[in-house]
């Protein structure tokens, strides 16, 4: 048996699955942010361990036969969370996380730098590690003063799980201090914010071995033997082992939270004026391309929580059918947006309301909202000399086959759904864990899922929604300086 713990913003997911890769049970442990001020947002690491401790009681008491058999354990999270400890392994204040806006002055700071762009092959993002640690040096002198170790979340588990400091590939990418390319921290980097290598976890593939599951852990879980803790990946590295998106030019869209346009690369091809991100993947010698909005289901929710509605009553009263965009449109930069704008001031907003604006042609504008910020990370990626035919989609937004459609019409490519199963972070960081633990080769073991459907774009809204697309791409600069 093998062990997938996915470390997510609201929640850790455990995933068992068996040599043969199927899926034995999973169980989740709930998670909560704290945002102190605007643009702020953290977690204590002590309830990424609690709720780990949650997700792997309620598998291991639904399936404790199996659970005693695990031989490997794969890590996915959160990236670019700032986890600061000290020499004697204690935390010395809440994880800085991803969606984290505060240091968006000091990633300005470090992007006029033009090393960092040249070695990690990406903008400085405020959401990125380097910059928080830059705003701690700066506004929090007597912690930064005390920082051993910086950690990404998952590390941090890592820590917990096996007494040991080491990331790898995919996550480190997101940091600001990895020499892409070349697959290494880069001293230079670090010491522009103050940092050595000594404060940074070993660095090893996601597939490779990275610690053991402490002896004391193993007599608490029941689990007799020698458990192997895989290097693992970033959330969506570790989503893309999940769906088999290792291969050059395999691409998935992930509607979660956040919403991301995922595509595979046999090199490394790096572009970061265009804000798409070029990180390493969980696998060797393979990186990969994403673009990112901020807010995907995000967006939907918010709106569900103004309207009193629920997200699946909202989209249910579209129905099946694809609509022509009502010139309502909607921007969902509700806590600034990535890619391709890298701003972190800008807000959302909804434009060409009128009398006849009702609660369904809202939704409709949220999801076409997002299929166009999806759009414009397609755009992005083609420009950084990636062409996508197709892609996958998985996270919970893509339960809903009108936002599905709405995407394949505004991407110009089709849909595949994935047939029934769980194919995302917990699943690819159990695939790593037995990888690690077994030594069989990644490719064979990262296979992409069946099938089960295709929603293609609709031929005969192509022209609505790219006159629609192109109200959506002048609205940006126009409120641009409202919000600057």
């Amino acid at each position: 048996m093998y062990l997938g713990l996915d470390l997510g913003t609201s929640g850790v997911k455990a995933m068992l699955i068996d040599g043969d890769q199927k899926i034995v049970g999973s169980a989740n442990g709930a998670l909560d942010v704290s945002r102190p001020h605007s643009g702020w947002s953290e977690q204590e690491p002590a309830h990424w361990v609690r709720a780990t401790e949650e997700a792997v009681a309620g598998l291991k008491a639904k399936h404790p036969k199996e659970f005693a058999a695990v031989k490997g354990i794969g890590l996915s999270g959160q990236m670019h969370g700032a986890t600061l400890i000290d020499a004697s392994d204690k935390v010395l204040r809440p994880c800085i996380l991803w969606n984290d806006t505060r240091s968006y002055v000091e990633a300005a700071a470090l992007d006029a730098d033009p090393r960092f762009r040249a070695l990690t092959g990406n903008i400085v993002f405020p959401g990125f590690t380097a910059p928080k640690l830059a705003w701690v040096r700066k506004h929090e002198p007597e912690i930064f003063a005390k920082v051993a170790k910086v950690l990404l979340p998952k590390d941090y588990l890592r820590l917990w799980l096996t007494g040991e400091y080491i990331s790898e590939m995919s996550d480190s990418a997101g940091t600001s201090w990895l020499d892409t390319g070349k697959r290494g921290w880069s001293s230079e980097l670090l010491a522009a914010t103050g940092l050595s290598r000594e404060q940074m976890p070993a660095l090893v593939e996601g597939t490779d071995q990275a610690g053991r599951l402490r002896s004391e852990l193993a007599a608490q879980w029941g689990i007799s033997g020698s458990v192997v803790v895989a290097g693992g990946a970033g959330d969506n590295a570790a989503s893309a082992c999940g769906m088999g998106t290792v291969s050059d030019g395999a691409a998935f869209v992930s509607l979660g939270t956040s919403g991301v346009l995922f595509a595979a690369n046999g090199s490394y091809l790096p572009k970061p004026e265009s804000a798409v991100h070029a990180f390493c993947h969980a696998l060797p010698n393979t990186w990969h391309q994403m673009g990112v909005i901020l807010s995907a289901t995000d967006a939907l929710n918010w709106h569900s929580g103004v309207t009193g509605k629920s997200a699946a009553d909202l989209t249910g009263e579209l129905g099946e059918t694809l609509k022509a965009p009502s010139g309502v449109t909607f921007l969902p930069y509700l806590s600034g947006e990535r890619t391709p704008h890298n701003d972190a001031v800008i807000r959302g907003a909804f434009i060409g309301l009128g009398h006849e604006s009702s609660r369904v042609v809202l939704t409709q504008a949220v999801l076409e909202g997002v299929a166009f910020a999806i759009r414009d990370n397609l755009e992005a990626l083609r420009s950084a000399g990636t062409g996508i035919a197709r892609v996958t989609a998985i996270g919970g937004g893509s339960r809903s086959h009108y936002w599905l459609a709405s995407i394949a019409t505004a991407l110009g490519v089709p849909v595949d759904l994935p047939a029934d199963g769980d194919f995302g972070a917990a699943f690819g960081a159990a695939r790593l864990g037995l990888i690690a633990a077994t030594g069989a080769d990644p490719i064979a073991v990262c296979t992409p899922p069946m099938t089960a459907g295709t929603i293609e774009p609709v031929a005969a809204l192509k022209g609505a929604y790219e006159d629609a697309y192109k109200r959506y791409r002048a609205l940006y600069p126009a409120i641009k300086s409202l919000a600057h």
